[in-house]
């Protein structure tokens, strides 16, 4: 069966992680420029076929200021956060085992490489998405915003990946999306903002127990802290005088 190119509209939410997650996994090879073993695969089961991509646990690299192992689950939480918010800006991922023991494994996303943030930061099609994934990066603490890590598919429709090294319980932004700083967040963003607010807050809800199960305590609560201080100050973050705010390489 040929990979799909893109998901089928009637393939629901529901069915495509059903099959990330029981579908036979295999391997295509490695990706290349990354600091962890990072897997392209396929995922298929009797009816269909989609692109993946596998980050095992044990193919991270040791960092200093993440516990090891735990990279994998914070690319599940930051797709659990982008369901929250209500913004679908992460493409389903979720942990699983695969050839090389449990990790994280994401729909991939057909895109062109050429086409990343910097094409497009200014493309009025893409702004509120945009305005909503600078929102996100700072709700998930994200300390590795790359200019590449912006797909955009065939849609044309925004994707952010790789976040990995997000959810640290202390500052650690560090973005290239800094052109809305210091600006009103609009009454678009408002409703995903309080809608994310409201879930993370029932300790019932199921997005809430998944990332219960997939970050520290302390790391949810400075989480929820972040949402807070959105709320509370209205407005876009904007760069820290005391910090480094941009990733290297920034693409």
């Amino acid at each position: 069966m040929a990979v799909s190119e893109q998901v089928p509209e009637s393939v629901s939410q529901h069915n495509l992680l059903k099959l990330l997650q029981h579908g036979s996994l295999s391997l295509q090879g490695l990706l290349p420029y990354s600091s962890n073993y990072i897997f392209l695969g396929t995922v298929e089961d009797a009816e269909r076929t989609v692109q993946c991509v596998y980050k095992p646990r044990e193919g991270e690299n040791p960092l200093g200021d993440f516990p090891y192992g735990t990279l994998c689950q914070r690319e599940v939480a930051a797709w659990c956060l982008s369901e929250a918010l209500g913004w679908s800006l992460v493409p389903p991922t979720l942990l699983r085992d695969g050839e090389h023991g449990p990790g994280s494994v994401q729909l991939f996303i057909p895109h062109d490489p050429a086409i990343h943030y910097f094409n497009i930061r200014y493309s009025a099609r893409h702004t509120t998405a945009l305005r909503r994934l600078a929102l996100f990066d700072y709700i998930a603490n994200n300390a590795d915003r790359k200019s590449g890590h912006c797909l955009v598919d065939e849609g044309p429709r925004l994707w952010a990946i790789d976040h990995g090294i997000c959810f640290h319980r202390q500052y650690k932004l560090r973005t290239v999306i800094w052109e809305f700083a210091g600006e009103p967040i609009g009454e678009e963003q408002w409703p995903g903002l309080t809608r994310c607010t409201t879930i993370l807050e029932d300790t019932k809800h199921t997005l809430t127990q998944a990332l219960t199960s997939l970050l520290s305590p302390p790391e949810r609560e400075a989480l929820i802290q972040r949402l807070h201080h959105l709320h509370h100050s209205k407005c876009y973050p904007v760069p820290r005088r005391d910090r480094r705010n941009f990733p290297w390489p920034p693409i």
